[in-house]
């Protein structure tokens, strides 16, 4: 539908809605920024070649402007109450109605019902635009709110579904999408303590979700049965994927489990140890359907295909995803390393 340099046009748009959000210091600027990151990403998401794209960008348009709609709705009601003084408007009821209007918007438990649809129906590329860039301006909304129960409320659902959700999955796209859930419970709590922890944890999940899809993108894998028979062709690739995906799931000592020790770190320093435990069982249930995906490959007597060899090495010799997974497997040791030094 649209050339390269079309959607790069797009990409730049949807960044600067992004920008506007979260530098604005207004509700209804911020609200503008939302809108023209939804109407840049909507084109990137059509895909005349794939049904299914058309049918996730349409309800991806509906779920957006339904919580754009309340958005607004609330905004309204917040200047009117300002303005006003009408008393029988109170300020929680409308906070409350904007903190679900961004939840929603951001993807997370009770209102994350259209995330993995609309994963399922995308490529990869989108797929890592919806699961990073997209979550940035919602999150940043709502570190501006101060409501502790909904917040915590939003945390503990989706850290419970975002690990639930993946053990019968068998669609890596849904599997993706519900991992983030799960880790968006961790960016939560994260932007609750310190925005700076916050943002370490969004720029390495960024860096793992990017590392494995650069390689699903590239074999155009979408379900297990394909990794099962395309990626058993050399031992060095098993190992080098399913650490990745060990690294994504938190697993020590791969780079995925700083910013979860960072933000345990904080819940240990403000005795909130309750979330601790619901937010490491929910992340030990996730490591256990990778865990189940990476057993068989991490066998020594596993059956293996080996007529693509030839066919398939050339990605061995692709640089980017071997420094990108160097640093996903060793990134925590190197860190620790720099940190003993300094």
């Amino acid at each position: 539908m649209f050339n390269n340099s079309s959607k790069i046009l797009f990409i730049i748009i949807m960044m600067i809605g992004s920008l506007i959000t979260v530098t604005s210091n207004s509700w209804l600027s911020a609200w503008m920024g939302l809108e023209i990151n939804l109407l840049s990403f909507i084109p990137l998401m059509s895909d005349n070649n794939n049904l299914m794209s058309t049918e996730s960008s349409l309800k991806y348009f509906l779920t957006q402007a339904l919580a754009s709609t309340v958005l607004l709705f609330s905004i309204l009601m917040m200047m009117i109450k300002n303005n006003i003084n009408y008393e029988i408007i109170h300020m929680s009821y409308i906070s409350t109605i904007i903190m679900s209007s961004l939840l929603l918007k951001s993807g997370a438990a009770p209102f994350h019902f259209w995330f993995p649809n609309i994963m399922e129906g995308l490529s990869w590329n989108n797929c890592l635009l919806l699961m990073t860039w997209q979550k940035i301006a919602p999150l940043m909304m709502i570190s501006y709110m101060n409501i502790q129960f909904m917040l915590f409320f939003s945390i503990i659902l989706s850290a419970i579904i975002g690990s639930l959700g993946g053990l019968n999955q068998s669609s890596l796209r849904k599997l993706m999408a519900f991992s983030s859930i799960n880790h968006l419970s961790w960016m939560l709590m994260a932007l609750n303590f310190n925005e700076l922890i916050w943002l370490i944890y969004f720029l390495i999940y960024s860096f793992l979700s990017f590392t494995l899809i650069f390689l699903f993108n590239n074999f155009k894998i979408y379900y297990f049965n394909q990794m099962f028979s395309l990626l058993f062709y050399s031992k060095i690739m098993k190992f080098t994927l399913f650490m990745n995906f060990l690294s994504l799931g938190g697993l020590p000592p791969f780079l995925g489990f700083l910013p979860k020790w960072l933000v345990i770190q904080q819940l240990i320093f403000n005795n909130q140890y309750l979330m601790i435990m619901i937010l490491m069982m929910s992340t030990l249930i996730t490591l256990f359907f990778y865990l189940r995906i990476c057993y068989s490959a991490f066998l020594l007597n596993y059956y293996e295909n080996n007529w693509m060899i030839l066919k398939y090495s050339k990605i061995m010799s692709n640089n980017l995803f071997l420094i990108m997974s160097f640093f996903s497997i060793s990134g925590l040791t190197l860190i620790s390393f720099l940190y003993i030094m300094l």
